[in-house]
C-alpha cells in the first residue's frame, strides 16, 4: 500500500484519476511479488483475490472514518509504475478519497468483526444453517452493480456429492510437488516464529489444539520429502478422504462465481471485495469458513466442478460454511507498517 504524499505524485495521480484538484488524497494498492504464490498458474488468480480482500477491509476501515472513494483507475486502464513503486510491487489499483459528512459504519464494530474473522479447518456443529440466515447473507454481501453467483449447497444430496468430489480429487493439494512444497514453505515451527514473519500458520492454525506428539507426527508426515516418498501408498487419499469427511458433516458449502469464465485482474479484485463482505457478514451472525481451494487451482478440476455441479463461469472460491465447534488461534498479521510507504 503506497499513501501518495509528493507533490509530483499527488499531481499525477489526480491526472490519473481524471482530476485536476490534489487537495485530495490518494492511496495506491500493489501486490508484493516475493510474497506471491507462483507454483500453479491460478496461484496468480488467488494473489489478486487475496488483494481484494485486504482492499475492501481498508476501504471500509476508511469510509467509517469519514473517507470515501470519489474516483480511481486500475492498472489495466493507467500506467500506475509512474510513481517509482519498489521494483517488486506489481501496482493494481490508484484512488481519490476525499473527506464525507457521514461515517458509513462503526469502526470499533468493523476492527472487531475484522480479527473475528478467521479460517477454521476443524469440524463443525452438526447444525443447520437456517435459510433465512443463508438469504440474508447473499442478499446484503452482492452489489446490486456487479455480477456475481452465490450458491450454497446445504442439502444432504448436495454435501454428499460434493463430499465425493472431494474424497476423489483433494489428493492433488499433496501430489503436486512444487505446489505443496510451496504451501509446506509457509508452515511455521512455532507460534513465536509465526508472529515474528508476520505470515504463515502453525499446525495449531491449520488442526487446532495439538498436543506435542501430535505435532511432532504431523511436521514429519506432511514435510514435502516424506510425502514425495508417501504419494505411491496412497497417504494422499487418505488426506483427501478425511477432509471429505469433514465437508460430509459440515452444514453447506459455498460457491462464488463470475458470470464468465475467464476474468482478469480487475475482476478478481472485484471478486475479493465481495469475498470480505460475505465473509464478515458470516462472522456476525457466527458462522465460520474454510476455503478448499484444491478443487479450483487445477484447470480440469475446475471443469469437473462447474459440470458436475453445473455452476456457470469462473469459480473462484469454494468453503466449507457451518459452526465452529472449537477455538483456533488468531493467525500472525504483519506490522501494517511493513506494508505501507510514502510516495
Amino acid at each position: 500500500m503506497a499513501y501518495v504524499v509528493s507533490d509530483l505524485g499527488r499531481r499525477r495521480a489526480a491526472v490519473l484519476c481524471g482530476d485536476t484538484e490534489t487537495d485530495a488524497e490518494f492511496l495506491l494498492l500493489a501486490a508484493d511479488r516475493v510474497r506471491e504464490l507462483t507454483a500453479l498458474p491460478a496461484h496468480h488468480a488467488e494473489m489478486e483475490l487475496s488483494c481484494g480482500l485486504y482492499w475492501r477491509l481498508l476501504l471500509r476501515a476508511l469510509a467509517a472514518q469519514g473517507w470515501i472513494v470519489r474516483a480511481g483507475v486500475m492498472a489495466s486502464a493507467a500506467d500506475l509504475g509512474v510513481f517509482g513503486l519498489p521494483a517488486d510491487w506489481r501496482p493494481l489499483r490508484l484512488v481519490r478519497l476525499e473527506r464525507a459528512s457521514e461515517q458509513t459504519e462503526s469502526l470499533t464494530r468493523l476492527r472487531d468483526l475484522a480479527e473475528a474473522r478467521h479460517t477454521d479447518r476443524g469440524p463443525y456443529l452438526d447444525k443447520p444453517i437456517p435459510s433465512a440466515i443463508l438469504n440474508t447473507l447473499v442478499r446484503r454481501s452482492t452489489p446490486s452493480s456487479q455480477r456475481f453467483d452465490i450458491r450454497v449447497l446445504s442439502s444432504e444430496d448436495d454435501r454428499t456429492r460434493f463430499a465425493r468430489f472431494i474424497a476423489r480429487h483433494a489428493g492433488r493439494d499433496f501430489t503436486h510437488p512444487a505446489a505443496w512444497r510451496e504451501t509446506h514453505s509457509f508452515i511455521r515451527r512455532s507460534e513465536a516464529e509465526a508472529q515474528e514473519r508476520g505470515d504463515g500458520f502453525t499446525f495449531e492454525h491449520l488442526f487446532g489444539p495439538l498436543s506435542p506428539r501430535e505435532t511432532l507426527l504431523r511436521r514429519i508426515a506432511l514435510a514435502p520429502i516424506t510425502m514425495r516418498a508417501l504419494r505411491a501408498t496412497g497417504f494422499p487419499r487418505i488426506l483427501a478422504g478425511q477432509l471429505a469427511a469433514l465437508v460430509r458433516h459440515s452444514p453447506a458449502v459455498l460457491m462464488l462465481s463470475l458470470p464468465e469464465t475467464t476474468a482478469d485482474d480487475d475482476e478478481m479484485l472485484a471478486a475479493g471485495q465481495l469475498l470480505t463482505d460475505f465473509w464478515l457478514l458470516a462472522t456476525d451472525v457466527g458462522l465460520v469458513l474454510h476455503p478448499i481451494s484444491v478443487v479450483i487451482q487445477h484447470a480440469d478440476l475446475l471443469a469437473r466442478l462447474r459440470t458436475d455441479f453445473s455452476m456457470a463461469g469462473r469459480v473462484f472460491f469454494v468453503a466449507r460454511l457451518g459452526y465452529s465447534t472449537q477455538q483456533f488461534p488468531p493467525s500472525p498479521r504483519r506490522d501494517p507498517a511493513a506494508s505501507l510507504r510514502a510516495l
